[in-house]
């Protein structure tokens, strides 16, 4: 058993394909079934032939000691043949049915007959093989070994039934080399047949190992292709069979969207901040040119190339911070997914925030949470989410220096809306307004010092933790923002 676990312990750690080991495997385990059961059976089955062997010859020599106790002397050949000859019938339907199959019996050449008289002398024989007499004064059943010839003997003194005196002795010798011949022929139908049948395993096995892994190969050949084109757009084809090859089909597509958005993302990432840090850097790189030529020793040209460099700096440090913070943003899922705030906490905190912060502005918060809700989002994401709209508002508020707020739920939604009466945004811009760096009107938003990424941001943190956020806007009337987070569910209140 050892020896089998470490042949099949290499055997799965060896460079053979899957099919091959499924196959070699399969056919091993089953092969192995059915040698046990195959062995099992050959030796019940030559058990079941000797044992009935054995109980027919008891049941001749039961009927032979029967005949020959009839006699009342000695047995001599002309007696033996007398009483065994003798006919015992029955009456059945008024017919005579003879009742002497144990001559047939006694005819079969694997079984010696032999009786003895008294000294222990053969007075007949039915096979001539001379066998003496192996018994003792009992009856015995044992194997042994006469003349070169295996079996077993049934042996026993033959007592009168008239005046219970030995008369003489009974050996029946069965010769094992039958039973031998058809256990040869039981064994050899039996290896040919797990021959044929190892051969089926095989071919079963390996037909099941190529039909069940084929989905296995599909997904080796996506596999192959994406590494040799990471950003080849393959998938792997939908599986018929909602198995677990399907499982991992749709988890790796999946990964793979993912990945594949992951890198778009950080190439986007790249292009821009490559992009609009050209604007900047020129800028600046123009002014040191200018200083360095002859502007250092006017002291108006230094304070204003000083001054503009350094707001350009400024600006290119808010641009950095507002792509690292659209960066991470790709990570909520895993770094903060199961995080919640305090929706009411939040947002009176940050309303009274930009109270202190804009006292020129009028707030106005409509609260119809009647309790504390969990929304499911980071605080420090959600208290990001509120300002970058209250500053937008800000910003772009004119003439009416007002704002509303309003927070409501639904049973899983929490909805926030952001009003401002403002500039408004037109049809056209407002399809874009949350792409990154789209600005509605270019020059005064480089006035007001935004980067164009504000909305951008907002929008990947709602739709980050499931939620979602539209504007609405008119020209000189304001805009309005809502935002749709879930919330965590209510537990059903206990009657007191």
């Amino acid at each position: 058993m050892a020896k089998f676990k470490k042949s099949m312990t290499s055997l799965v750690k060896s460079n053979l394909t899957l099919t091959v080991k499924w196959t070699l495997l399969t056919s091993v385990f089953i092969f192995v079934l059915f040698s046990t059961f195959a062995i099992i059976t050959y030796k019940s089955s030559t058990e079941v032939l000797v044992k009935e062997e054995q109980t027919k010859l008891k049941q001749t020599h039961i009927e032979v000691e029967k005949r020959l106790s009839e006699s009342t002397e000695e047995l001599t050949p002309e007696s033996v043949v007398e009483l065994l000859k003798k006919t015992h019938t029955e009456t059945t339907d008024n017919k005579k049915i003879e009742l002497n199959s144990f001559i047939a019996e006694l005819s079969r050449p694997e079984v010696t007959t032999t009786i003895y008289n008294f000294n222990k002398e053969i007075i007949l024989e039915t096979r001539e093989n001379n066998f003496p007499y192996k018994g003792s004064l009992q009856r015995e059943i044992q194997e042994i070994t006469l003349n070169g010839k295996d079996g077993f003997i049934l042996t026993q003194p033959v007592m009168s039934q008239a005046n219970d005196k030995l008369i003489g002795y009974i050996q029946l010798f069965y010769d094992m080399s039958v039973v031998q011949t058809v256990k040869s022929k039981l064994l050899g139908n039996i290896i040919v047949l797990m021959a044929i049948g190892l051969l089926v395993t095989l071919l079963l096995g390996f037909l099941l190992s190529s039909y069940f892994l084929r989905p296995l190969r599909k997904i080796t050949n996506v596999i192959n292709e994406i590494k040799t084109d990471p950003q080849a757009e393959i998938r792997i084809p939908e599986m018929p069979n909602r198995d677990e090859f399907g499982d991992l089909a749709d988890v790796f597509n999946d990964m793979m969207d993912r990945m594949q958005r992951f890198i778009e993302q950080q190439q986007q990432f790249v292009e821009d901040v490559s992009h609009e840090l050209r604007t900047p850097v020129a800028i600046i790189e123009g002014h040191l040119k200018l200083l360095n030529r002859w502007g250092k020793d006017d002291p108006e040209v230094l304070e204003e190339s000083l001054e503009a460099s350094l707001q350009e700096i400024i600006r290119m440090k808010s641009l950095v911070q507002e792509m690292l913070d659209l960066s991470r943003l790709e990570q909520v899922e895993f770094q903060h997914k199961n995080d919640i705030s305090h929706a009411k906490e939040v947002m009176h905190q940050t309303f009274n925030n930009f109270k202190i912060l804009h006292p020129e502005f009028t707030f106005i918060l409509d609260d119809d949470l009647y309790r504390e809700r969990q929304v499911k989002i980071y605080r420090h994401h959600f208290e990001q989410l509120l300002i970058i709209l209250l500053d937008n508002a800000v910003k772009y508020s004119t003439d009416r220096k007002e704002i509303h707020l309003s927070l409501s739920s639904t049973r899983d939604t929490l909805e926030i809306a952001i009003q401002d009466f403002g500039e408004g945004i037109s049809t056209e811009d407002l399809d874009q307004v949350f792409n990154r760096f789209y600005r509605v009107d270019k020059a005064r938003s480089r006035h007001k010092g935004g980067n164009g990424l504000g909305l951008s941001i907002a929008r990947e943190l709602v739709e980050s933790y499931g939620g979602h956020i539209l504007a609405e806007s008119a020209v000189g009337v304001g805009t309005i923002f809502r935002i749709e987070l879930p919330l965590v569910s209510l537990e059903p209140e206990l009657n007191a």
